[in-house]
């Protein structure tokens, strides 16, 4: 317990204020649904439940894609649908930003959050990877939903500690239990969601494609409780 709530310490929000003016700007105008999803230490999936989520979104979306940040935009991706490229060709002309299709996935490299999510704001759904814990208040303020991702190892109390922080900006996340083994054990209660442990569900979600049986059914119902209807 005291290793987590010192763990948790590092993820303390930014005062309200910046968050606040943050969220009403982004509020205003926005049409697509925003998102958060945040890992609640270090091996909990976090990239592949933001891209599954973000898979399942543009599968929904009229636009048929989906942009999601990611640290790196190079290397070995899948090749990427008609629709994400189009997102793709449109968001690198604005500067500071770089992307590659992935699937239904746009993947975004870009060093401010809230230039992207101007940048993206009629264009499609947006998925914020946090991956730092100083980015987290700057996400939790331009998003409409916040997701907390965990795993069977992670100490429960993190995401109490992490949902009271959050809740100082007004903002009440989603708890995501992922490769839930079937017995949650002390998660039992704890969680909204829990993911069960798929490797090819996770393969097909980090390529940009939804995730396939039980994994999509509960990534599906995550879509519908961040508003992607």
């Amino acid at each position: 317990m005291a290793s987590a709530l010192t763990a948790a310490a590092g993820w303390l929000v930014e005062p309200a204020e910046l968050a606040d003016g943050l969220r009403h700007a982004r509020r205003e105008s926005a049409e697509r649904a925003v998102v958060a999803v945040v890992g609640l230490a270090p091996g909990c999936g976090t990239t592949a439940v933001a891209r599954a989520l973000g898979a399942e979104l543009a599968a929904r979306d009229q636009e048929g894609s989906c942009a999601v940040t990611a640290g790196k935009t190079g290397g070995t991706v899948a090749l990427g649908m008609p629709a994400a490229g189009r997102l793709a060709r449109s968001l690198a002309a604005v500067p500071g930003i770089a992307t590659r299709a992935c699937g239904r996935l746009c993947l975004v490299e870009c060093p401010d959050s809230a230039a992207l999510a101007g940048a993206v704001l009629y264009r499609a759904p947006l998925v914020l990877d946090v991956a730092e814990p100083h980015e987290v208040s700057i996400a939790a303020a331009l998003a409409d939903s916040v997701i907390l991702v965990a795993a069977p190892q992670v100490e429960p109390a993190l995401a109490a500690v992490m949902a009271e922080s959050l809740g100082r900006l007004g903002v009440r996340p989603i708890t995501a239990l992922n490769r839930a083994l079937g017995e949650a054990g002390r998660w039992t209660g704890r969680a909204g969601f829990e993911l069960p442990d798929s490797r090819m569900g996770a393969q097909l979600a980090l390529a940009g494609r939804e995730p396939r049986g039980e994994l999509g059914r509960v990534v599906a119902d995550l879509a519908d409780a961040v508003g992607g209807m």
